[in-house]
């Protein structure tokens, strides 16, 4: 566990605590705390049950499944079920990402080296380049791949026969699948956020795992600002631990939980320095707006890409700022969160 240790007290910038993404420390530090069999995968019950149902046929024919497309908001366990699956076929686990594969070769290389029965996880694949989606296409339908040899007039296509193998697809947009290739996944399933108390059963069985135990109402406390993520939930425990051992007495209580949340600066609803810079430039300087996203993102010092796609998303999903074809405004939660008094104005719910 030292390694462990290590990895999992490593601090991370207070604005990243509660972003659903991961990067290869974060995604270290998860391993340790992915449950290894459906039985273990806390939430999802509907994929979960599904899901059990389509390995188990497949194992009783004793055939490779379908190919399997998971789709869903980052940080809600889209990698662990890939793993999963691999672990209940009783076979290896080959991972890559759309963004690894630039060229069809890329891909071909990788086909080709796949063992019968192996799984082979492509994470982004929404990502993936054209041509190495065509020729995913016939490689998952009729598990072969056409290798060119030879270049312009001269070339020649020799097809490479395949092992059955499993495609396990992951994306966060689903909707930038081209249907031909969505079409070739026997099984699809979309992962939602979590409700607290299932994050409440994520968080007591990772700091069982941490042999750090967990109040009940702690987990609970840490659940309700997790934004609906166990990715995030995982982190917050972690960040509640480091402090419960440099600053407290190494209890992971309700006194440490919050002590440790108000340092990071994570809010009661999960929001943390961005979400409320967004909001209180929304509400104090734009009366609540209409105002466009790079005025607002020069206004909380960021770039509209990073307040695009790191904060508005759960602030629309709170239902605390719109958006409209004139611009972002803020919606009465927004107000309310803030302690403010909703303004009157052009464009506002209030004018």
């Amino acid at each position: 566990m030292a390694d462990d240790e290590e990895l999992t007290t490593e601090r991370l910038p207070a604005e990243s605590l509660v972003r659903s993404g991961a990067d290869d420390l974060e995604r270290a530090a998860e391993a340790a705390l992915r449950p290894r069999s459906l039985d273990e995968f806390v939430g999802q019950r509907v994929v979960r049950d599904q899901l059990s149902l389509v390995l188990q046929a497949a194992r009783r024919r004793g055939r490779a499944p379908d190919h399997v497309l998971l789709s869903g908001p980052p940080g809600l366990g889209k990698t662990t079920l890939a793993m999963i699956i691999a672990a209940e076929l009783g076979t290896s686990l080959r991972v890559t990402s759309g963004p690894a594969i630039q060229h069809a070769g890329d891909l071909a290389a990788v086909l080709s080296s796949l063992e019968e029965g192996e799984v082979l996880f492509l994470d982004e694949i929404h990502r993936l380049a054209r041509p190495a989606e065509e020729l995913l296409y016939v490689a998952m339908e009729d598990f072969r791949v056409d290798v060119v040899v030879g270049k312009g007039a001269g070339a020649s296509a020799i097809p490479l026969a395949l092992p059955p193998f499993t495609v396990v697809g992951a994306t966060t947009r689903a909707g930038l699948l081209p249907a031909p290739l969505r079409d070739r996944f026997g099984f699809t399933g979309h992962l939602d956020f979590y409700e607290t108390h299932e994050l409440e059963r994520v968080l007591l069985r990772s700091a069982g795992l941490l042999g750090a135990p967990l109040a009940a109402d702690a987990a609970a406390e840490i659940a309700s600002r997790s934004r609906g993520t166990p990715r995030i939930a995982n982190r917050l425990l972690r960040r509640v631990r480091d402090w419960a051992e440099v600053r407290g007495d190494g209890s992971l209580d309700l006194g440490a939980a919050r002590a440790a949340l108000e340092v990071y600066e994570v809010d009661e609803r999960g929001l943390d320095r961005l979400d409320r810079a967004v909001l209180s430039a929304l509400c104090t300087r734009f009366g609540g707006g209409p105002v466009g996203l790079t005025t607002l993102a020069v206004a909380v010092g960021e770039e509209p890409e990073t307040v695009e796609t790191v904060a508005e998303p759960f602030l629309v999903r709170e239902g605390l700022i719109g958006r409209t074809p004139r611009g972002r405004v803020a919606l009465p939660g927004a107000w309310e969160h803030l302690g403010l008094e909703p303004v009157a104005g052009p464009g506002t719910l209030f004018g």
